[in-house]
């Protein structure tokens, strides 16, 4: 049986797996979170005795073939809003639950290297709660998984160039021509709900998307809960700044609000594509190593399902 590793489970590396696992491959996928799902994500907090959550990645998602929109009637996803915009409920990270269902998923486990080459290939790691960002990787052996006849690799760019700088140097220069932007998310609760529309997208200025998420199927309309996208302008100026530091500067961005009962940012450091690779996936068969993610056709979650899968079809031949 084909053994094969994933790196990275959103979108891209689950939808690489479940098309290879159907074909009979041994899968294991090794995420660096604590659950599956990259930025299909749902944070939870709890103030007063009231239960709170956000979806602090993708808002919805659209599906434009027929394959994605099979998959999100699969996992039951549900419309929202304007028309052709869905989501997961009770929150967005159902979506990649259901779709990790039955694969051997490797949560928390931050990958260091690939040793080995083409056809026993090993994935070295760590525990991702022991790796800071930006930080010097803890003085410590890491654990080893293998052999694997291929890789898939499904992270950023930013994250996949150390991994494949040794066995696949030119696969490293072609992901540098990609271009994403970071977000700052906030998440704001409320006693009682502030002067605003249900979602709001301006266009121009700090931020960049306003949605009322405890608005969207599934969800506690008792609650209010919003999120808050900084646009990658801004984003950008402030990538650095402290977390505290962001929440009350995209509130007064905003219409006055009654005082949070719960405000929290969130750092995406990749979040949005603004310049795509331009091909579906990499592949190197003399390598049995290869690349994929949303970043590679265009900034949409559609995009990194069909890279996803694109990957699978090149490893399976």
């Amino acid at each position: 049986m084909t053994r094969i590793a994933i790196l990275g489970a959103g979108l891209a590396g689950l939808a690489c797996a479940r098309e290879l696992a159907a074909r009979g491959a041994s899968v294991t996928v090794f995420d660096k979170g604590r659950a599956a799902g990259g930025r299909l994500a749902t944070r939870r907090a709890e103030v007063g005795g009231r239960r709170l959550q956000w979806d602090h990645g993708a808002q919805y998602l659209t599906a434009r073939g027929p394959g994605f929109a099979a998959l999100l009637a699969e996992a039951g996803a549900q419309s929202w809003g304007e028309a052709g915009r869905f989501v997961g409920v009770p929150g967005m990270s159902a979506l990649p639950r259901a779709l990790a269902a039955g694969l051997d998923l490797r949560v928390a486990r931050h990958v260091t290297a690939l040793a080995g080459g083409p056809g026993a290939w090993t994935v070295q790691h760590l525990d991702a709660a022991r790796v800071r960002p930006g930080a010097a990787l803890p003085d410590e052996a890491p654990a080893e998984d293998g052999p694997f006849d291929a890789v898939a690799i499904t992270l950023p760019p930013a994250q996949a160039a150390p991994l494949v700088a040794r066995p696949a140097p030119g696969l490293r220069a072609r992901i540098a021509e990609v271009g994403i932007a970071p977000c700052w998310t906030v998440l704001a609760g409320f006693d009682t709900r502030p002067d605003w529309p249900e979602t709001l997208r301006p266009g121009s200025g700090p931020f960049a998307w306003l949605a009322r998420d405890s608005g969207k199927p599934g969800r506690d309309g008792s609650t209010e809960c919003w999120v808050i996208q900084a646009s990658p302008g801004w984003s950008r100026a402030h990538l650095e700044a402290e977390a505290a530091a962001i929440g009350p500067a995209l509130l007064a961005a905003l219409p006055p609000a009654p005082a949070p009962i719960h405000l929290q940012a969130h750092r995406w450091r990749y979040s949005l594509v603004e310049q795509p690779l331009g091909e579906s996936c990499l592949w190197l068969p003399e390598a049995r190593l290869g690349l994929a993610g949303d970043w590679c056709l265009a900034g949409r979650a559609e995009a990194a399902f069909d890279s996803g899968r694109a990957l699978a079809a090149a490893i399976l031949g």
